[in-house]
């Protein structure tokens, strides 16, 4: 038997060949390494305040701290308005979600960078580390979701007028979007970076501005009609009001909210991925 015909007979277990086109996406490879994605998702999770005195107490002391912060200065200072719901209530329903996409958006922003030594020796899908941190940040949301229902339990005993709605059946949709929006903003940002270090500097002011142009501290009623338009053009604005308005009553959730939301979401994300798929291939080269 001649060498060429030995090469025929030999079975592999697993092949790697390079990527062909940008659409050349292979989801049942990323499925085939979903062991590896559970392990990223546990280090993010356990490692992160693992030399911490206080521990994973830092998930809930995190939102908590904020909140103190947000009703001394711009409930008590500012004096912004809050429609009557309770500060730290109102506070918190905007903290948590907002949150969730913030470290969906800038863990995943870093991808390259934080990674490249692992990247340069190791075969893996790279999607994984992306997608780890987003399924890492749902876990820290839920605990700090806890941190929010414990208020909310404590303040509808104190006979606080406050009762969620059908609404929050959209709940699992808004996480979806906020997870899908982070990704592709944070896939976008990562791949931009190994090209242009200086827009890692920008990151970080980029989300505190987007933060503050979404209704995270203040209600809509607080805006005023001149400015409105602005706010509304933000996709985030019609996801944090949806949250508030499945949980406190207050907001608006709106079919074309919805709808414009996730359409911009699909195409962030489909562009995310896209250019991420695109810049994996040649990411040694230019690091």
């Amino acid at each position: 038997m001649n060498q060429k015909e030995t090469v025929m007979k030999e079975q592999w277990d697993l092949i790697i060949r390079p990527y062909r086109n940008l659409f050349d996406l292979n989801f049942k490879e990323i499925w085939q390494y979903r062991d590896l994605l559970g392990m990223f998702v546990r280090r993010d999770v356990v490692t992160v305040y693992k030399q911490t005195i206080l521990g994973p107490i830092w998930y809930f002391l995190q939102p908590l701290l904020t909140m103190l912060v947000y009703v001394v200065v711009f409930g008590n200072i500012a004096g912004i308005s809050t429609d009557d719901i309770p500060q730290p209530l109102f506070y918190l329903s905007g903290i948590i979600i907002w949150n969730y996409f913030s470290e969906c958006f800038m863990q995943t922003s870093d991808t390259f960078s934080q990674n490249q030594d692992m990247f340069g020796k190791v075969y893996f899908p790279r999607l994984i580390l992306p997608l780890s941190k987003v399924v890492s940040g749902l876990i820290k949301f839920f605990i700090q979701f806890i941190l929010f229902a414990g208020v909310y339990i404590f303040l509808l005993i104190q006979g606080v007028a406050v009762m969620p709605n059908l609404a929050i059946l959209w709940v699992p949709v808004l996480l979806i979007l906020m997870a899908a929006m982070g990704l592709g903003f944070g896939l976008i940002f990562t791949s931009l970076t190994t090209k242009y270090r200086d827009l890692k500097f920008l990151v970080q002011f980029g989300v505190q501005l987007v933060m503050y142009a979404t209704p995270i501290i203040y209600p809509m009623s607080a805006i005023p009609d001149k400015y409105k338009t602005i706010i509304f053009l933000n996709p985030l604005t019609h996801i944090v009001e949806a949250f508030k308005y499945a949980f406190l009553g207050h907001g608006s959730l709106t079919a074309f909210g919805l709808l414009y939301a996730s359409g911009f979401t699909i195409f962030i994300l489909i562009f995310g991925v896209l250019i991420f798929n695109k810049t994996e291939r040649s990411f040694m080269d230019t690091v």
